[in-house]
């Protein structure tokens, strides 16, 4: 069954945009009366009829609708770097959504080489990433935040640091992750993170953890940490 995004849904009926319009009439060929879902990103899912197969503003009637879908026990913060290739955290944003994550933070930090992203084209991903996933609330994406910044604000949650400094004492996520707890996890860039800022961190009570023996790259190492938090909720 096909899923569209539906932000400003109300009332009994929904018009989908031109484009979604024609992707669903014209190229899968839909008809008056097949089923739908939209989402609202407020963790809204919709049940719907195609009422006027308009190529230009189909119509939809609302027929049915599940508040909280599949909502989780936990919530999970990532403040990770930008990266050079932002096809890398790109790939990032696509898979951490499809498995599972409430709110994104780009974390310019003393290594990142490139701190812009592309706003608008990341929440697209992200939406198309819910439709994929069957997601309904959309995952948060923030401004870019500077490192000092950013560990000073008041979050809540179980907070973390992944780094790869050998000379720094580090736990597993799972020895300081509780399950059905919320938590915030910062990972670098692909130069890590420097001593000082390790160190600042944990001066705010980030626990130090790894996700593994392997060295991974700054994307891997998001997915990797937004899979440890969804494994120990199930």
């Amino acid at each position: 069954m096909q899923i569209f995004y539906a932000p400003d849904i109300t009332g009994n009926t929904y018009t989908l945009d031109e484009k979604e319009s024609k992707h669903l009439i014209r190229v899968l060929r839909m008809t008056r009366g097949t089923n739908v879902r939209l989402i609202d990103g407020k963790g809204n899912l919709y049940e719907g009829i195609i009422s006027n197969p308009d190529q230009n503003k189909c119509i939809i009637d609302i027929i049915g609708r599940i508040t909280d879908f599949e909502k989780s026990n936990y919530r999970l913060h990532i403040a990770i770097s930008p990266l050079k290739n932002p096809e890398r955290f790109e790939w990032f944003i696509e898979k951490s959504v499809e498995i599972g994550i409430d709110e994104i933070t780009p974390l310019i930090c003393k290594n990142t080489e490139r701190p812009g992203i592309k706003s608008e084209r990341v929440n697209n991903l992200i939406i198309s990433a819910m439709k994929q996933s069957l997601k309904a609330t959309k995952t948060i994406l923030n401004e870019p935040t500077s490192f000092k910044d950013f560990i000073i604000k008041d979050l809540t949650g179980i907070r973390m640091i992944a780094h790869c400094n050998d000379s720094i004492e580090r736990s597993k996520v799972s020895e300081v992750y509780s399950k059905n707890a919320n938590s915030i996890i910062l990972i670098g860039p692909e130069g890590d993170f420097s001593r000082e800022e390790i160190d600042s961190a944990v001066n705010r009570e980030f626990f130090p953890v790894h996700l593994g023996p392997s060295r991974l790259r700054t994307e891997t190492a998001g997915v990797a940490a937004c899979h440890s938090i969804y494994f120990i909720n199930q």
